[in-house]
């Protein structure tokens, strides 16, 4: 068995959303003080590798903290769109050749390798975005979530975030920064995302991991 980590280090001055605050970590207790370690951490619900709850845009939407254990773990598929340049759409056409597997994937995560962006300033650029078309092949079968390695499944100047609803609508999950898609191959393998659970989370920092067998 290989585990593969697929999540971001939570640190000061790491990429956040525009007009979010960075995490925060400050020594609370020291070993010279008190004999033992501890941090506190200030960062906001959606910082780093995260999940978006219906609630982070729907008034009537379902929190992470309501969702069984299950919903965080199944089958999932990389789709490689690595050939996609700034400012391209994932079109249906990308689903498409993965036809024969994708069909028992609970969860779809789309490579671009954005991520090797991350701490420069152009990962904030015209990254990949998914198409409508790809949101309602999503939501018409039945998966449990997506996850891409991008900052948000459309563009980052989006203010009505019409993807973001059509998904969240219809009760999946969605994970923004991932990394190291580009070690997985084509293949059905075990995904793990696994929220924070607070109360009422509109959305929560996870340790994603693929599980190769």
């Amino acid at each position: 068995m290989k585990v593969i980590d697929l999540t971001h280090t939570i640190k000061e001055n790491m990429p956040v959303f525009p007009g979010t605050e960075p995490p925060k970590l400050a020594p609370a207790s020291t070993f010279e003080t008190d004999g033992f370690r501890e941090t506190l951490l200030t960062m906001f619900s959606h910082t780093g590798t995260h999940m978006d709850a219906p609630a982070h845009v729907r008034e009537d939407g379902i929190t992470l903290d309501k969702f069984p254990a299950d919903k965080f773990v199944g089958k999932a598929i990389v789709i490689d769109c690595s050939d996609l340049s700034e400012g391209d759409i994932i079109d249906i056409s990308y689903i498409d050749k993965y036809k024969g597997m994708i069909e028992y994937a609970d969860f779809v995560l789309f490579k671009t390798n954005w991520d090797k962006y991350w701490d420069t300033p152009k990962y904030f650029d015209k990254f990949p975005v998914i198409s409508e078309e790809v949101a309602d092949y999503l939501i018409k079968t039945n998966k449990k979530g997506i996850g891409l390695d991008v900052i948000s499944i459309e563009s980052i100047d989006s203010e009505d975030l019409p993807i973001h609803h059509k998904i969240l609508k219809n009760n999946l999950v969605i994970i923004e920064n991932l990394c190291n898609l580009d070690q997985i191959d084509s293949q059905l393998f075990t995904f793990c995302a696994l929220p924070l659970k607070f109360l009422n989370s509109d959305g929560a920092s996870v340790r994603a991991v693929a599980i190769i067998d």
